[in-house]
């Protein structure tokens, strides 16, 4: 993989320019090996509509074998113009299950990287229930959050990790605060700082589950280290394929050549076997300089880094006095020890260009033989080929001058270059099909909805009270009622549903935002609950669900969460259920305005800043099983609250001020919503009045509110992101 000038995840890397990557695409093709783009961000609409077709078509044209997406609409887009591309589901989707591979298999991925957090039985569900190839990581950086949920640079410092601007606040220390205690050891801070991953005592079981395609985390490292631990792993590979379980040995000088050439802290195994733990944190600072191993970097720097990697070819030169030189050069493309037809690599078919050049003139004097041709033949300069056998046949007494030996054989290894990248070149697809998906409803009869998300049953109270009070003065406002699936217990369901409609609301169940199998066993066990509870719509959180609930609750409404950024990820998600969108909490006014999606407008609440697998007081405490609220105080004084959902077992870190869109109703409304929500998380019962009252007013009503005092923020509604 590699990224380009735009649109890949590592933003402020030096990426390749655009001859570069096409020149990247010939080299690795004429070594036999494959080429991926990443083009793994959110697109804003106008980056999706003008920009990425003629950004991707050269290197389409060229013959890239694959992209790896994150955006739906990109996925969608490129399947549209490019349909013999390869597409990879990135990791950035936070795919946990086989209902969420299935739909992108639907769509016309042929890969899916599933979240790092999977255990080997979910990985395997994958592989028996879809055709996708399936790419997981087995070394180098993890990131705190499920890849694709993670907003922290993003909201409190307009970098998205979802644009590839990720400033990697989690290596940053915290403070984690109970009330007024400090957990942990005094120089236990980098508690969102994840150990590396390293798998190569389990690289026999990540195969066997199914895995096809491993993936090493670069982060922008050295090509030194790039060849080291690319080096070892493929060594592994290998020892595994030839010889099985029973001969699979790790040799621990390997274990501690990984650790040379980068260190964290430790290395882990990730989630394979674990769901999470204080082991995977780093949560001291990275060890101090040590001696670097600089026999292994001089090794590396020898083999790999600044040697010229060739491809081995034979030849055979006829040269007849009185008859034009003729050379034919022959190449087999070669294959790594152990590598298999069922790797996805090319049909091994030699390829075979011939030559024909100067006249052999009669030797006046001293004729050539074979080895002086030979050796002036052999020298193969820059080009990607040497003459691993080279034939002369040489037929009377014969002179060429060297500089026509020269002309034959440059002309002869350029030909053989353009045989062998010609077999991977392609004509442009075609542009843009509008391809429209039905919509489903956008918003009730009589406008807008006011959605109220509430957590717990004080809040709930208040929404009640606020629906009753309307209701009974006359308001025709349609009103939603959604229940946090972590909080509120299904032997409740009913009940809270029928309270709701008795005031004359809606009422949703809001799903979780991580759905695995814990959640999945989780609601089978109370489907009965959820079947007889009433519900008007189900809130969708995750790639999971909506297959999940097309299964077992096929007639149920979904209103999908946050997480697109255009229209055509919108049309994806309404052929995938969506009944109801929430507009995406990255993009600023204008561009909400552009992208011409009509959905739900968050106006008010806590924003998720990272949903982690991992669980901070887990990490500092232990584990009790009950949900409470600790807090992450960074160096500059702010805190941010985390919530361990202990029912579903992963937590969430909030962003330290709530979004408040008090003061800007004008500006909302022209993005004619079908619905405005409120979210209610950490707010007390009063709070929660307070809040609820002033933005009806506003929103509903008209009566321009004042902008909020105290803590607050805007999100990105004013700002966007870059």
């Amino acid at each position: 993989y590699l990224g380009g000038a735009a649109f890949g995840a590592r933003a402020y890397a030096k990426n390749l320019d655009e001859q570069e990557i096409l020149s990247a695409i010939d080299y690795v093709h004429l070594r036999n090996r494959k080429l991926y783009l990443t083009v793994n961000t959110l697109l804003k609409e106008e980056e999706l509509e003008e920009k990425l077709y003629p950004y991707l078509r050269p290197y389409y044209e060229q013959g890239l074998d694959a992209v790896i997406v994150q955006d739906m609409g990109v996925l969608k887009a490129v399947r549209s113009w490019f349909p013999d591309l390869d597409i990879h589901a990135s990791t950035q989707m936070t795919v946990t299950g086989s209902a969420g591979a299935r739909f992108l298999e639907s769509l016309g991925a042929t890969r899916v990287v599933p979240a790092r957090e999977l255990s080997f039985a979910e990985i395997q569900k994958i592989h028996r229930t879809t055709n996708l190839e399936i790419e997981c990581f087995v070394h180098g950086a993890l990131c705190y959050c499920y890849s694709g949920q993670c907003l922290f640079s993003s909201l409190i410092g307009g970098r998205s990790g979802n644009r590839g601007r990720c400033a990697q606040t989690c290596r940053l220390p915290f403070d984690v605060e109970k009330g007024d205690k400090v957990l942990g050891g005094k120089n236990e801070k980098y508690v969102l700082s994840l150990k590396d991953l390293c798998t190569l005592d389990l690289l026999p079981e990540i195969l066997e589950a199914g895995v096809c395609s491993l993936k090493i985390e670069g982060r922008m490292k050295s090509p030194r280290y790039t060849a080291g631990v690319v080096s070892i792993y493929r060594k592994y590979v290998d020892m595994y394929l030839a010889h099985g379980r029973s001969g699979y040995r790790v040799d621990p000088a390997d274990r501690r050549a990984l650790l040379e050439l980068f260190d964290r802290g430790g290395q882990s195994e990730g989630y394979y076997k674990e769901h999470n733990g204080r082991d995977m944190v780093a949560l001291k600072e990275k060890p101090a300089f040590r001696e670097p191993d600089q026999e292994l970097f001089d090794h590396l720097d020898r083999t790999y880094v600044d040697a010229v990697k060739k491809e081995p070819i034979r030849g055979t030169a006829l040269v007849s006095e009185g008859k034009p030189v003729r050379l034919t050069v022959e190449y087999t493309p070669s294959l790594e020890p152990a590598e298999t037809m069922e790797a996805g690599m090319a049909v091994l078919e030699p390829i075979s260009v011939a030559c024909t050049g100067d006249l052999a003139e009669t030797a006046k004097n001293a004729p050539m033989d074979g080895d002086r041709i030979r050796k002036q033949l052999m020298k193969t300069g820059d080009s990607p080929f040497f003459f691993e056998e080279l034939e002369v046949l040489v037929e009377g007494k014969v002179f060429l001058p060297v500089q026509a030996l020269n002309r034959l054989r440059r002309e002869a290894l350029e030909e053989l270059c353009r045989a062998v990248t010609e077999r991977f070149r392609r004509k442009s697809g075609e542009e843009y099909k509008n391809m429209e998906e039905e919509g489903a409803e956008q918003a009730s009869a009589g406008g807008p909805e006011f959605a109220v998300s509430v957590s717990h049953m004080d809040q709930l109270q208040e929404a009640l009270a606020l629906v009753r009070e309307k209701r009974e003065a006359g308001a025709e406002t349609p009103f939603g009622i959604y229940l946090a699936g972590e909080e509120f217990d299904p032997g409740q369901w009913k009940e809270l549903a029928d309270r709701c409609h008795k005031a004359g609301s809606a009422c949703y169940l809001m799903m979780p935002r991580i759905f695995r199998s814990q959640a999945e066993q989780f609601f089978l066990a109370h489907m009965e609950e959820l079947k007889n509870a009433g519900f008007d719509a189900i809130g969708v959180g995750s790639m999971e669900e909506p297959g999940f609930l097309r299964k077992h609750l096929p007639e149920m409404k979904q209103y999908f969460d946050h997480g697109m950024f255009n229209h055509r990820a919108e049309k994806a998600m309404k052929a995938y259920g969506a009944s109801r969108v929430t507009l995406p909490v990255e993009l600023n006014a204008r561009e909400l305005s552009d992208a011409g999606v009509r959905g739900e407008l968050i106006v008010y609440g806590y924003l998720p800043m990272m949903v982690s697998a991992q669980c901070v007081k887990k990490t500092m405490e232990g584990c009790t099983g009950r949900p409470e609220v600790l807090y992450l105080r960074d160096r500059k004084g702010k805190a941010f609250p985390v919530k361990n959902q202990c029912r579903f077992c992963f937590n969430t870190i909030y962003n330290e001020s709530p979004l408040s869109l008090l003061g800007l109703s004008g500006e909302a409304a022209r993005l004619s919503p079908a619905a405005y929500r409120i979210i209610l998380t950490l707010e007390d019962r009063e709070t929660a009045k307070r809040v609820l009252r002033s933005f009806y007013e506003e929103y509903m009503e008209g009566k321009r509110q004042d902008p909020p005092s105290g803590n607050f923020t805007r999100g990105h509604f004013k700002r966007g992101v870059e």
